[in-house]
């Protein structure tokens, strides 16, 4: 069958709406995410199910709807279709008092959000201007004032087919895949989006971009943003579904349909605006990454009113206790240190455990002299006496035996049983199903190639299989996925400030004695990390604190095996060599950036160095001996040194002259990077020619 005259009909239809479009805006809520980065949770349950702070994602899009005034919505469902209709047919969204006017589930086989857009356009139900959002949306923001300024230009211009709601976050924030970076080139006076691209993650590639240069001559004004995050909430005309039927490669939202209307303006003059938000909340739950910076922003009352004590769903009795901790009604908790934790009801917690950072779900039983940091527990887990949880995902009927290590960036799917003593290592994916099972579907946009890394088996007990991804952990976006916030409103959150220095002071004896004593009787690396978390998790220190312990009990030790402080030592570089290499996990451990540009902790890390080495004997000779080390053993990256090296405090005052040593290293990786620079320019010629 031939593809219909959709721009025809499209805008036949729209005409005889244009008055009503105030009164019935409507919503299309993309359920089926079509692509595989929550695999293998994805597997058994969809995405927009999947608990965010022990409340299912679709509730936070639907809520954003309600708030916003759409009056009918239609949920498009791809995988587990049965599920999302479950769900929402048992859900508060149903019943008479639900805002909506209608809400109503379409199912499909779609394999993407082409399809998905062109199966929507066949079948007839919109009949105005209507938003586009993924199920995974989280926003606090008012639609309102974008909505206004998307009809005030439809009158002047019907062309004008689209309005992307983007967000503000500054050049250091990354919610956006790992894998790639969004830029939008702006018409700031229109708000109109003239180009857009993905940038790679490739190092030096990674910084570039290609511009027609009509962009340049043709427009007074640009504005090249790639500190926008892409929300996924956008506003379209009927427009829109004209040119996903009119133009069946379409596949994807942007790299598709975006790049490909942007590029035929000149033939059909159809027009993409953005509104841009500075000062409300709006992202997207569409990766690991992102789902770890959005709870804790959620935790963090930054997402406000959408925050665990708001109880968004009927059942849920959320009360926001001392300590940040979020817990429902009937929870048993015995004598134990919990902080910034959400707690579903009927959980009990044994004695001597502690908790902090993470979302613990219903009827789970945590045991006796457990640890859970940074972790994601979802309803009816069992965790064993003295195991150990750091940063991972543990999804719903999961059994973890005693005595268990889960470490950081792990994922442990339904109802797997792991036996006592069993240690899951790192970015592990663990299933009870085969890989066979797995839906390989692909988004387009999907740049993360990790998350379809291959597979191979790490641990597998009768009811379980595994995977291995190189996924990153999820404490590394603890600090570079923060928003922007206001520092007048931050500081209404903070204890006294006395208090705050004391604790800081004895953490920092403490932690420091901790490891210099594990450094001197030659404890394994597991053991000094296990006892500085626990510590750590108890004073809620932050990660600059475990640094500088880390940092002045290292140089301790090298001074005192060096000879500083003991005349038969070893030279100073043998002394750095042994400490480091021996420990470059613990104090790998200890920084969260290597998937970001920003080094923040790297830098951190380096500045806390240099302060110890000043005022040492042969300090400026420590200095170059530890960084050429760290950087050798690749505990810090290239990036980082040169960063650290041209951050002002590295180079005020006395600071700057412990340094000087250092100075022909750094001058060689800088030439060493412009040397690679211009082969890779080189070659880029060659393949021109």
């Amino acid at each position: 069958m031939p593809p219909k005259n959709t721009t025809k009909s499209a805008k036949a239809k729209q005409k005889p709406q244009e008055d009503q479009r105030e009164e019935s805006l409507q919503a299309v809520v993309l359920a089926d995410s079509f692509e595989t980065r929550f695999k293998p949770f994805t597997q058994e349950r969809p995405r927009c199910l999947l608990p965010l702070t022990n409340t299912p994602l679709i509730e936070y899009t639907l809520e954003f709807l309600a708030n916003a005034g759409v009056q009918d919505v239609f949920v498009y469902c791809g995988s587990h279709a049965d599920q999302v209709e479950d769900y929402i047919n048992a859900s508060k969204w149903k019943l008479k008092s639900s805002p909506f006017r209608a809400l109503t589930l379409l199912k499909s086989t779609a394999s993407s959000v082409g399809d998905a857009m062109r199966d929507l356009d066949n079948r007839d139900l919109i009949t105005g201007d209507f938003l586009l959002v993924s199920g995974d949306v989280v926003s606090n923001m008012s639609i309102e004032p974008a909505l206004a300024k998307h009809r005030a230009r439809r009158e002047k211009n019907k062309d004008a087919i689209m309005t992307m709601v983007l967000r503000e976050a500054g050049t250091g924030h990354r919610t956006k895949s790992k894998g790639s970076r969004p830029v939008f080139v702006i018409d700031p006076g229109a708000e109109r989006c003239l180009y857009y691209e993905e940038m790679g993650s490739r190092r030096g590639r990674s910084r570039h971009i290609t511009l027609d240069p009509e962009l340049l001559t043709s427009n007074a004004e640009i504005d090249v943003r790639d500190d926008l995050i892409d929300c996924h909430i956008d506003i379209c005309t009927l427009d829109v579904l004209a040119q996903w039927s009119d133009n069946f490669d379409f596949q994807s939202l942007r790299k598709s349909f975006l790049h490909g209307v942007l590029k035929d303006f000149e033939t059909y003059g159809k027009t993409i605006h953005t509104y841009i938000v500075t000062n409300q909340y709006a992202a997207r739950v569409k990766s690991l990454r992102a789902y770890n910076a959005i709870s804790k922003d959620i935790m963090g009352r930054w997402v406000y009113p959408l925050c665990p004590d708001s109880n968004l769903v009927p059942d849920q009795s959320y009360r926001f206790r001392k300590g940040k901790v979020y817990q429902e009604d009937a929870v048993v908790v015995a004598t134990t240190s919990i902080k910034k934790t959400a707690i579903g009801s009927q959980t009990n917690i044994g004695e001597d455990s502690i908790i902090t950072g993470s979302t613990i779900g219903r009827r789970c039983r945590i045991g006796n002299n457990v640890i859970i940091e940074g972790a994601y527990i979802w309803d009816d887990v069992t965790v064993g006496d003295g195991s150990i949880i750091r940063e991972a995902i543990i999804a719903n009927e999961t059994t973890i035996g005693k005595n268990c290590t889960i470490e950081s960036g792990a994922l442990i799917s339904f109802g797997v049983s792991l036996p006592d003593h069993i240690g899951i290592s790192m970015d592990r994916k663990i299933t009870r199903h085969q890989e066979s099972f797995f839906d390989n579907r692909l988004d387009p946009e999907d740049s993360d190639t990790s998350s379809v890394a291959s597979s191979r088996l790490v641990y597998r007990h009768p009811s379980a299989s595994s995977s291995a991804s190189s996924i990153s952990t999820l404490a590394s976006l603890n600090d570079d996925l923060e928003p922007i916030r206001d520092s007048s409103r931050r500081s209404s959150f903070r204890s006294d400030p006395s208090d705050d220095a004391a604790e800081t002071r004895d953490f920092h004896l403490e932690a420091t004695a901790s490891i210099l004593d594990g450094l001197q009787k030659g404890d394994p690396a597991d053991t000094i990390i296990l006892e500085l978390n626990g510590y750590r998790m108890s004073t809620n220190a932050s990660q600059h604190e475990v640094r500088k312990a880390v940092v002045a009990a290292f140089m301790k030790r090298v001074s005192s095996l060096s000879g500083e402080d003991n005349a038969s030592g070893i030279s100073a570089r043998e002394a750095v060599r042994e400490v480091f290499s021996k420990y470059k996990g613990l104090v790998e451990r200890t920084m969260f950036d290597k998937d970001v540009d920003e080094k923040v902790d790297q830098v951190d890390f380096l500045l806390l160095l240099q302060k110890e080495a000043f005022g040492r004997p042969n300090g400026d000779q420590l200095l170059l001996f530890v960084t050429k080390e760290v950087y050798d053993s690749d505990i810090i990256e290239e990036d980082g040194l040169l960063q650290w090296w041209d951050n002002e405090r590295s180079a005020e005052g006395e600071m700057g002259k412990v340094r000087d040593l250092t100075e022909q290293f750094i001058t060689y990786l800088k030439e060493a990077e412009e040397d690679d620079e211009s082969e890779d320019e080189d070659e880029d010629e060659d393949m021109e020619d």
